[in-house]
């Protein structure tokens, strides 16, 4: 694959790498900083899409090691959704085949909305607030059934996986944000494992490039998921009404301009 990135933009690069790392942490969303920046270095749209999972792999990976230490991985949850968001994702990658992406930014527009509603209105719970947790069983099929949905979602298009995955585990698992986003990493550093694996199969990853991203992306996600479980769910609420309004306002664009 024969792509110049200058060393200038190659350190540039790196920097969007760790702001995206960090924002993609907590919120998810890093592809908004990093796949531009990719783009405007000058990788090829499907170059750029498959360096963008090369390195960022290595953030949400980051991402879940502080979490776990954080204590904030259920290991019985995990058990379930990483196998099925890694199923998810490769079957929404064959689904591309099948049908354009393209037809779901209307409708992902639309849920973005939704999800801003649902946070900017949903009370952070107190101790004594919080649900009795449902009968494990319960809670591991309807993580799965999230995992393999949101999975599939992110290998079809994409933008908002994270954002989807945070507000799933918290409204219909009653987790709080700060515990909902790193539910929320083990089902992305599955999806993300499949990507990589298809794109460097089909030769569309850079890896001049997208290693040294990586190292940025792991210290960005790293210190994102630590300001996360510091911050708690206050801080996560914020990033992500931030992302999805980013998110919103790039689809929205995306679906006027098409």
């Amino acid at each position: 694959m024969d792509v110049d990135v200058s060393a200038l933009h190659l350190i540039l690069l790196c920097v969007a790498a760790l702001i995206a790392g960090m924002v993609d942490a907590i919120a998810g969303g890093g592809g908004l900083i990093s796949v531009p920046a990719l783009l405007a270095a000058g990788l090829p749209p499907h170059v750029a899409l498959g360096t963008n999972k090369g390195q960022s792999v290595f953030g949400s990976f980051a991402a879940l090691v502080r979490f776990s230490r954080a204590g904030l991985v259920d290991g019985n949850l995990a058990r379930v959704t990483f196998p099925f968001g890694l199923g998810g994702a490769l079957g929404g990658a064959a689904l591309v085949l099948l049908v354009k992406p393209e037809v779901l930014k209307p409708l992902v527009l639309v849920l973005l909305i939704a999800v801003a509603v649902f946070l900017a209105f949903r009370k952070s719970p107190r101790p004594g607030d919080m649900p009795e947790p449902g009968p494990p069983a319960r809670a591991r099929a309807i993580g799965a059934l999230i995992a393999l949905a949101i999975g599939t979602y992110d290998g079809f298009f994409g933008p908002g996986t994270g954002t989807f995955l945070i507000v799933a585990f918290s409204s219909l698992l009653g987790h709080g944000l700060a515990r909902a986003s790193a539910d929320a990493k083990v089902v992305n550093f599955a999806s993300n494992l499949a990507s990589v694996a298809l794109f460097a199969f089909k030769g569309v990853v850079l890896w001049k490039v997208a290693l040294p991203m990586a190292g940025a992306q792991f210290a960005g996600a790293y210190l994102g998921a630590h300001l996360a479980v510091k911050g708690g769910d206050k801080l996560v609420r914020k990033v992500v009404l931030g992302v999805v309004l980013a998110l919103v306002l790039k689809l929205g664009h995306d679906v006027v301009m098409a």
